[in-house]
């Protein structure tokens, strides 16, 4: 018999076991076979509760609530315009306003004590390099939605203290095996390679994610010599759909990390409608207050306190027994 079912006759048995005391010898024989006492089996049909499919409180650890710390809520790690890099600012920074980080915006109102403290103290002093994030987008559209998500995710990235830089797709070439050298191939290759995770962002499009995306990853070789340009890499992704909510494209999105050896976070955002979402052109196309919108910044959030943990260890997730078995032969051939 299923746990189910016991429970509910476990149940019904014990809230009767005050007026039926002749079921005490048959409950103990049928349910338990003498191995626990009437008083136990009331106990335990007490203790039940809590344990189905919804709102389980005893299938998983006690969790630790972390509480906000004032000193770092609403502070920003960002790099200031002085500090950057002016050619990588206007390059891969069009996300931001004026070619500085916007005050008067809903993103410098987030809490994310959690994260920043985290950047703070295990990267910024520790003199560290701060996390290299690469976000692709997959639409040319002028008004094209799944950008402007992306750099609503680049400026919540940004403000973490990530090195965030985003690659315009227009001009990529079809894929093929002939422009590996192309100037827009080469420059996402060595962008991947710099990183230490990526945004990926794709509109669902007939079911899928859309092609300008898909070919972005093509042309991210799985090898290049020795090294994997994004073995060990973390991975957040998001789509945006224009009618209900759809999760076909971080389906397949997710796929591709795994085929790709990155590890892709646990979370992930479907903005349906999109283009509900967004404030207009001349209101700077900024991400609506949602659910949605909430989502997206718990990702942002998450990628950086994975980034941070697994950052150190890309040497070590890249050691496999088979590549060693492999090297080991070819030594031993005399092969280079």
């Amino acid at each position: 018999m299923n746990l189910l079912g016991r429970t509910l006759r476990v149940r019904t048995f014990t809230s009767n076991l005050h007026a039926s005391v002749p079921f005490r010898a048959l409950l103990q024989r049928r349910y338990f076979s003498g191995s626990i006492s009437v008083k136990q089996a009331q106990n335990l049909g007490l203790a039940m509760h809590g344990h189905g499919d919804l709102n389980n409180s005893h299938a998983g650890r006690a969790a630790i609530k972390l509480a906000a710390d004032p000193a770092y809520s609403y502070q920003s790690l960002a790099i200031n315009a002085d500090e950057d890099d002016v050619g990588i600012r206007e390059q891969y920074r069009p996300f931001l306003f004026d070619g500085s980080p916007s005050t008067d915006d809903w993103i410098s109102e987030l809490e994310l004590s959690t994260a920043i403290k985290m950047v703070q103290s295990e990267i910024l002093e520790q003199g560290l390099d701060r996390l290299r994030i690469l976000v692709l987008y997959g639409s040319l559209r002028s008004r094209s939605y799944s950008r402007l998500l992306a750099y609503e995710a680049a400026r919540i990235l940004f403000r973490l203290g990530c090195d965030v830089r985003v690659y315009d797709p227009a001009g990529l070439p079809q894929k093929d095996d002939i422009q590996h050298c192309h100037p827009k191939v080469q420059e996402l290759r060595e962008l991947s390679k710099w990183s230490d995770g990526h945004v990926w962002v794709s509109p669902e499009q007939h079911g899928n994610l859309t092609g300008i995306f898909k070919q972005q990853i093509d042309w991210i070789p799985l090898s290049s010599g020795s090294v994997r340009p994004t073995q060990g890499r973390t991975l957040a992704i998001a789509q945006v759909s224009g009618g209900s909510q759809s999760f076909n494209a971080v389906n397949s999105l997710r796929i591709l990390g795994r085929w790709m050896r990155m590890f892709a976070i646990p979370n992930q955002s479907s903005v349906p409608k999109a283009y509900t979402q967004f404030t207009s052109e001349p209101e700077g196309s900024r991400m609506l207050a949602s659910s949605n919108r909430d989502r997206l910044v718990d990702c942002m959030e998450e990628l950086v306190k994975y980034t941070i943990v697994m950052r150190p260890h890309f040497d070590l997730f890249g050691d496999r027994f088979s590549e060693r078995e492999e090297r080991k032969a070819k030594d031993a051939k005399g092969e280079v």
